[in-house]
């Protein structure tokens, strides 16, 4: 008996100490999404190029994610990701002196880093708990995507008290503390390290399995257009609905905010309903939102037998805080729910192939930033975002629909077959 709760404390203690952890790396792999904006102000960038600066972060943040996961299998979370933290404290820093647009994209490559700490946390923490618990645990843990909303939260109030340039070095601090609290409080159990000398290259031979690709799929739209929603959402309120940034950060957090807090609803969720129906539902919900959030500001005249009548439609700034706050909480679901089919599929090898789907995530939240800016500069249309992901989601309901009905009646097919 105090064995068992011994092993539950240092379990819930791993957990909080992770969960912090992510949520002080999330805070600051998201920074651009705020700092960027008087940059840019600066630097004279266009629209493109605002989304690639943006972007940078995340794009080291998503290719780091594979050696990561499998260098948690090998080594534990604990050292790995203790090691990260730190390796990006002078980085965060040196921001503040960088002057040129090519300065802010270097640094934020090696700032970036930080992003790959989902790929040690969710094996490290799941493995602390039993099976019938880990989607609730990688949910918790996962909740600290909410560090985007922090973001929101902290930095435009660092940026009207001191300046863009006070938020880096607020943030190296807070980093190197996140590292030392970590530290401290995290726990090593080597009996969760997987005892393999096999070389990367056959590591990653679930690459051939499709059901990794088809997981991959869905985590770039629930994940990767988070993280895109999150860094374009505060300039996106500032053009769209001239508002300050401060105004425009808290409306853009009520997206962020659910979108990483609720994931352990969704961890939940998926332990109870399984992965497959809480997915499904997940992306019928972004579905019509991003339909409705496509719709552009329009303005239209109709011949009447009266004269012409103008009538305008658009989505007002409450509608539309509404229903982003709606696709917050279902991507915050479906991060979950995603992370669940991994953890019930690939229980010996959880380390790898989170770190292949969070690459995919991640890999998505660094282009759609990007091609936010491009569609704005080439059609001048702000709403043109949300008809890009409103794509995305349509090809995973598309592929989820035939490819399950097709593993269904294999199912059925094997089944009758041994009668």
């Amino acid at each position: 008996m105090t064995t068992q709760v011994n092993s539950s404390g240092k379990a819930n203690s791993v957990l909080g100490a992770s969960t912090l952890a992510f949520t002080i790396c999330f805070t600051i792999w998201m920074m651009f999404g705020v700092i960027g904006i008087p940059i840019k102000k600066t630097l004279g960038l266009n629209e493109t190029q605002f989304g690639l600066l943006t972007a940078m972060p995340v794009l080291t943040g998503s290719l780091i994610r594979v050696p990561l996961g499998i260098w948690t299998d090998r080594f534990g979370g604990r050292i790995v990701l203790f090691l990260l933290m730190i390796s990006t404290v002078l980085p965060i820093y040196l921001i503040s002196y960088a002057t040129a647009y090519w300065h802010f994209l270097v640094l934020g490559l090696f700032v970036g880093l930080a992003g790959g700490s989902f790929s040690v946390g969710t094996p490290y923490v799941a493995r602390w708990f039993k099976k019938d618990r880990q989607g609730l645990a990688m949910g918790i843990f996962g909740a600290g995507n909410s560090g985007a909303a922090v973001n929101k939260f902290i930095a435009p109030a660092i940026i009207a008290s001191a300046g863009w340039v006070m938020v880096p070095k607020v943030y190296a601090v807070m980093m190197l503390a996140a590292a030392l609290i970590f530290w401290t409080f995290s726990s090593t159990d080597p009996s969760h390290n997987v005892k393999s000398t096999a070389s990367f290259s056959a590591q990653l031979k679930m690459l051939k399995d499709p059901k990794v690709w088809r997981y991959c799929q869905y985590y770039s739209v629930v994940f990767g257009g988070y993280v895109g929603l999150s860094l374009w959402m505060v300039k996106y309120y500032v053009t769209e609905y001239n508002f300050d940034m401060k105004d425009a950060a808290l409306l853009a957090a009520c997206f962020s905010l659910p979108g990483g807090v609720l994931r352990a609803f969704g961890g939940w969720l998926s332990d109870k309903y399984g992965a497959y129906k809480v997915t499904w539902w997940v992306m019928w919900v972004c579905w019509v939102a991003f339909f409705l959030l496509s719709y552009p500001q329009t303005e239209f005249i109709i011949k009447t037998v009266s004269g012409p009548q103008t009538f305008n439609i658009a989505l007002t700034p409450v509608i539309f805080t509404s229903i982003l706050f709606v696709v917050g909480v279902a991507m915050a679901v479906g991060k979950a729910s995603v992370f669940k089919f991994i953890s019930d599929e690939y229980t010996h090898n959880i380390g790898a192939v989170s770190g292949v789907v969070g690459l995919a995530g991640g890999l998505g939240g660094f282009v759609l930033p990007i091609m936010f800016g491009a569609m704005v500069d080439l059609t001048g249309v702000r709403s043109s975002c949300f008809m890009l992901l409103y794509g995305t989601v349509c090809v995973s309901l598309v592929w989820m629909h035939f490819q399950f009905r097709k593993e269904i009646m294999q199912s059925a097919q094997s089944a009758l077959a041994t009668v």
